[in-house]
């Protein structure tokens, strides 16, 4: 099958999603950003709507980097807590393909140690 003359096959499907969810990583930064923007312009107290009026230049830049601040916070504690690490385990465990990928392992290493142990009795 072809679409606008590129061969479409599984691999290239697989391929095209790879890049879109990739992509999806960085467009929410740019999503970040623009909720930003709408919270700081939907501020209707007017003594708070004039320093950030007034301070446009700094208020921006300040929120940016404290979402990096706070971004890099969440990122070292759930690398500590290794939450991400037991939801990648867990979705492995319900992937067929990894099961048997890790069963042919397990086989592959009780092969290899019956034959160790075949050697030195």
């Amino acid at each position: 099958m072809k679409l606008f003359g590129i061969k479409m096959n599984k691999q290239t499907m697989v391929r095209w999603k790879i890049y879109v969810d990739r992509a999806r990583m960085y467009i929410n930064y740019i999503n970040f950003a623009m909720i930003a923007f709408v919270f700081l312009n939907s501020i209707k107290d007017s003594s708070l709507r004039n320093i950030l009026d007034e301070n446009k230049f700094i208020t921006y830049p300040v929120i940016i980097i404290l979402f990096f601040v706070c971004s890099l916070l969440l990122g070292r504690l759930d690398t500590k807590l290794g939450v991400r690490k037991e939801e990648m385990r867990n979705a492995s465990s319900e992937n067929p393909v990894m099961m048997e990928i890790l069963k042919t392992i397990k086989e592959i290493k009780a092969n290899t140690e019956a034959g160790k142990n075949a050697l030195n009795p």
